[in-house]
């Protein structure tokens, strides 16, 4: 018997609550209450599969924040308040803990959200749980796609799969790639200020840290739309690392994760303003394809066409 992987047991749990649950998965769990939408997220960090090695406590603790201010970003949602759950080894010291309250100190200021209480259990390994909630008038849906759009990325990608491989399998590289790519992994920007910003001019939008090609895949699907990816959102120093360690560029772009950037598809006319917005708050804008009829994402270099499998991080799979 095979394995399950994440989207095969989250599957199962959703046929469980029956057909009146109306599930559609989306990076934020909507609540229709008195005319408002109430929005909730919930995230897991845990230490052995979402902590590199070389990260501080207190990057940890604002690590598993950022997991959830990257999918409200996503959704053009503002997050007011959080919940943090923690399951704590016996072993860990009051300095540790204490390091652990600091980083959710600072990223409860950062982002402006206010941290109300949790839980506290001990375990076999540090494992944390946010909840975040927020209110809001419109959600950018993932499966918003309209034919014709703009697929656009609010950042680069390569540089948080290279810093992984920096840290794990000790490739080579510059100083100054090293330093860059080793920080995204160790302390990502999520972009809530842009998806803020942004929300009211895009179709359709996604968190892409489970990786570009998931976030592509998932977005595409739902909207029931082809994808085609005309330009990779990556910069030249990522090439030059991918050429210097013999790595597929377009598996360091498509296949990587922990980007905490926002994937999302905009109609042409509205994207001089996303421009100008992106300009202004010195936000580093990708135009990577386009939205046309039909099924699936593909990559178009030239003459040639690849499907873009889903090749990004998938829980007890990857």
């Amino acid at each position: 018997m095979s394995r399950l992987d994440e989207f095969e047991i989250i599957n199962l749990f959703q046929k469980s609550f029956g057909r009146k649950s109306k599930f559609i998965p989306d990076d934020v769990e909507i609540l229709r209450l008195n005319n408002t939408d109430f929005v909730a997220k919930s995230d897991m960090l845990v230490q052995s599969t979402d902590v590199p090695p070389g990260m501080k406590l207190e990057e940890v603790a604002r690590k598993s924040v950022v997991a959830c201010i990257s999918d409200f970003a996503s959704k053009g949602v503002k997050p007011r308040y959080a919940t943090i759950s923690l399951s704590i080894p016996k072993t860990f010291s009051r300095s540790k803990i204490m390091k652990l309250a600091k980083g959710f100190s600072l990223a409860s200021r950062e982002f402006r959200v206010r941290i109300l209480g949790g839980d506290v259990n001990e375990g076999q390994e540090l494992v944390i749980d946010v909840s975040m909630y927020g209110v809001a008038k419109k959600i950018i849906p993932r499966r918003g796609a309209i034919i014709n759009d703009i697929i656009i990325t609010s950042g680069p990608f390569g540089y948080s799969y290279a810093g992984l491989k920096i840290i794990l399998n000790h490739l080579r590289a510059s100083p100054s790639f090293i330093k860059k790519s080793k920080l995204n992994v160790y302390h990502p920007t999520p972009r809530l200020k842009f998806g803020l910003s942004i929300c009211n001019f895009i179709t359709s939008s996604m968190d892409s840290s489970d990786g570009l090609s998931n976030t592509l895949n998932e977005m595409s699907k739902q909207s029931k739309k082809k994808f085609v990816i005309t330009k990779l959102p990556t910069d030249f120093e990522v090439e030059k690392f991918v050429n210097r360690n013999r790595i597929r560029l377009t598996d360091l772009v498509f296949c990587g994760g922990e980007e905490y950037e926002i994937v999302a598809t905009a109609s042409r006319k509205h994207l001089p303003k996303i421009k100008e917005i992106a300009k202004v708050q010195k936000v580093p804008l990708f135009e990577i394809g386009f939205v046309t009829s039909g099924r699936g994402v593909f990559f178009k270099k030239m003459n040639q066409v690849m499907k873009v499998k889903n090749c990004g991080w998938v829980h007890f799979r990857s």
